[in-house]
């Protein structure tokens, strides 16, 4: 089995294309070889096999020689790493948004006149 480990920054830039969200959300269901990869995807079989590279790459899949087929599966730790790093993001993004709010509707301080 080959797998790279995950870097979320490059997995992100990896999803930008539409055609490797497309593999990813074929691998949802289950390891899969190239051919069913690429059946039904308008992009021919050896463009399939470049996005499963970049993929592979980014630490999102996992490849499995079996025979003469090498299958793939979405790699836990890559989706893992991923989603940690966008949770990261999203409490990062909303603790930022709260303490905003919270500026915002306190009331003002006010001096009392001397």
């Amino acid at each position: 089995m080959t797998y790279t480990s995950p870097n979320p920054e490059t997995a992100i830039a990896a999803l930008g294309d539409p055609t490797r969200r497309a593999i990813v959300e074929r691998l949802r269901h289950g390891a899969l070889p190239v051919g069913e990869l690429a059946h039904g995807l308008t992009v021919s079989r050896p463009a399939v096999s470049q996005h499963l590279k970049v993929l592979s790459d980014a630490g999102l899949l996992e490849v499995m020689p079996q025979g003469t087929r090498r299958v793939y599966a979405l790699a836990p730790e890559g989706v893992a790493a991923l989603r940690r790093y966008l949770d990261a993001l999203w409490d990062d993004a909303l603790t930022a948004f709260a303490a905003e709010a919270g500026r915002r509707t306190s009331p003002p301080d006010t001096e009392t006149p001397k």
